[in-house]
């Protein structure tokens, strides 16, 4: 067998400094074709808040409200880390093409879903699909451009965000109140197959060396699952389906810390972890991962259920709900995008994310003391707009914090494990806000319907408050009309008021955060032993997958490499090889 000596370090640490610029056109091709599949993701999520009162009334199903968005969330965090690891370890186009099926299948299921259970399945497997469509475009894009030309990237996709939050709402409006809302899910298709069509042609990544032996660590794959399903369960059916004492959520809540617990031991005795401790030495990924739950709580709660509250409480129709949420991406669009160049051109982002966290925290605290069935909706558009700065100043920023700490060997699995933690931020905001608003709600209609008389109450009961949609409320008399909308609007304003400390929370935390000077190389604080070359072609541009050179031949980069500090005040990181394990 005919091998290769490696060159020598001087060398391949002189050629990783000279090395070339990616055409811009190859990288535009493979940016173009992850912001269809992102843009996908994102367009799914906001149409289905805007068509969520009908969908769940028609479905008969608005106890189980909550789990339509938490079982997508649930799903996709699980996955986040696996597809990060998956895509560190083997050929990212083949995932990457499987997640976009996944979320195709998915939304083929939801559209001939006609009870709840097959909803919430339908969701599951969109979820399965969507965890990585998101993770593996931020890592394709960190794969290829530096550090510090990667802000304008990171601010267009966070303005793909913003985009799909105006579109979302307004297209899941229009399309509930016309073709019906099965039709949320059958737009997904056509977007799919763009983005599958996109990633076969563009993206071309070479296949993973087969000479490598990978190691797939399923026992941490599964713990992450037991954990994270067993927390979200737990704030889902705590003190709404069941007492906190009850044996099931005492269960559940065992569950939950011996899945970490173990977990932890496993990730270090296993040789490629999903989400290997060393990132918890960086201060700033802990820093970054710690503010970023707490906004997520906030921004998931707020984006999830808004549009119930409006539709709902003030009896505004499904498209003018979206509509109004578009005061608040207008405010995000540009403060994302705009930041990501000044970023670019400055090099400074510390105070940016620390400025927007404080923001967010405000926005909710305006959300919780002003806003109630009977104000201007005026105030709402204003409180949204508030959000919509913190949230364009802070999240991105964040991102590329945790990217700019790790070389690009790394920074999908760093990039993975800092965004499943935010999700599971974002899903336990949507399942704690979603079961305190549905408790709260079946409380309030349950009083207030018992305060009109016995014989209103007999006639309500017969009716169903799981089938109350938009148009069943507006046709309902005055005096129940107003216990409805009165008991929709307390049941979820007072928990924005609950939430608004967290994001006073992520500014205190991210005033520690290390301003590291941004990357100006691709591979800039990699392992010389390990490099991972970008190339281009006449079509896209070409990640190679990293390769083990040790004698073996057996490991690969997260097995080979010990991650620490060089230097204490640099903020620069060295990875060193590992003796081979005989």
């Amino acid at each position: 067998m005919t091998t290769t000596a490696p060159q020598p370090a001087a060398e391949r640490q002189h050629s990783a400094e000279e090395e070339p610029e990616i055409e811009t056109s190859s990288v535009l091709l493979l940016f173009t074709g992850l912001m269809l599949a992102m843009f996908m993701f994102s367009l799914n999520q906001t149409m289905l808040a805007t068509a969520l009162p009908t969908i769940v009334g028609d479905l008969n199903g608005v106890d189980q409200m909550l789990w339509v968005s938490t079982a997508f969330m649930l799903a996709s965090t699980i996955m986040m880390p696996i597809y990060g690891k998956l895509g560190d370890s083997f050929n990212r186009k083949k995932i990457f093409i499987f997640a976009i099926c996944m979320f195709i299948l998915g939304s083929i299921v939801g559209f001939l879903a006609h009870n709840m259970a097959v909803l919430i399945t339908a969701r599951v497997v969109q979820g399965l699909g969507g965890g990585g469509l998101i993770i593996l475009s931020q890592a394709l894009i960190a794969a290829v451009v530096p550090a510090r030309k990667r802000g304008p990237y990171m601010g267009i996709m966070g303005a793909n965000f913003a985009v799909t939050s105006v579109a979302g709402p307004l297209i899941g409006g229009w399309i509930t109140e016309g073709p019906g809302w099965r039709w949320t899910f059958a737009l997904n298709l056509p977007f799919g197959v763009l983005a599958l069509i996109a990633a076969i042609l563009f993206l071309k990544v070479p296949k993973s060396d087969r000479s490598v032996k990978r190691h797939v660590d399923v026992a941490g794959m599964i713990l992450i699952a037991e954990f994270t399903s067993a927390l979200i369960l737990t704030t889902s059916w705590g003190g709404h389906q069941y007492d906190w004492d009850d044996p099931i959520i005492i269960g559940l809540i065992a569950i939950a810390v011996i899945s970490a617990v173990v977990f932890v031991f496993v990730e270090q005795a296993v040789p490629e972890p999903v989400i290997p401790m060393f990132v918890f030495k960086d201060t700033n990924f802990v820093l970054c991962t710690i503010a970023g739950m707490c906004i997520a709580i906030g921004m998931f709660g707020v984006l999830s259920y808004m549009p119930t509250f409006l539709q709902m409480a003030h009896g505004i129709e499904a498209t003018k709900a979206g509509l109004l949420m578009v005061p608040m991406m207008a405010v995000m669009l540009p403060s994302s995008v705009i930041i990501g160049f000044v970023v670019s051109k400055t090099g400074r982002y510390k105070w940016y994310p620390v400025l927007g966290s404080a923001i967010v925290g405000v926005a909710l605290f305006l959300m919780g003391t002003f806003v109630t069935a009977d104000q201007n909706v005026l105030v709402v558009i204003g409180c949204l707009c508030v959000l919509g700065l913190g949230l364009g100043l802070s999240m991105q920023m964040l991102v590329l914090i945790v990217q700019n700490s790790f070389p690009v060997a790394m920074v999908g699995t760093a990039t993975a494990s800092n965004n499943f933690f935010r999700q599971i931020g974002g899903t336990l905001g949507m399942s704690l806000i979603g079961s305190l608003f549905t408790s709260r709600l079946a409380s309030n209609l349950e009083d207030g319907i018992k305060s009109l008389g016995p014989q209103v109450a007999q006639a309500m009961k017969g009716t169903g408050s799981n089938s109350l949609t938009p148009e069943v409320v507006k046709s309902l008399p005055d005096p129940i009309h107003s216990i409805i909308v009165n008991a929709y609007s307390d049941a979820l304003v007072p928990i924005f008021l609950w939430v608004c400390p967290l994001g006073i929370i992520a500014a205190v935390i991210l005033m520690f955060v290390r301003e590291k000077a941004l990357a100006t190389k691709i591979d800039a604080g990699a392992p010389t032993d390990h490099q991972r070359e970008v190339v281009a072609t006449d079509s896209i541009a070409v990640v190679e997958q990293p390769v083990s050179l040790t004698p073996s031949g057996t490991s690969s980069v997260s097995d080979e490499i010990a991650y620490e500090k060089a230097k204490q005040g640099a903020g620069e990181y060295s990875l060193r090889p590992r003796s081979p394990k005989h």
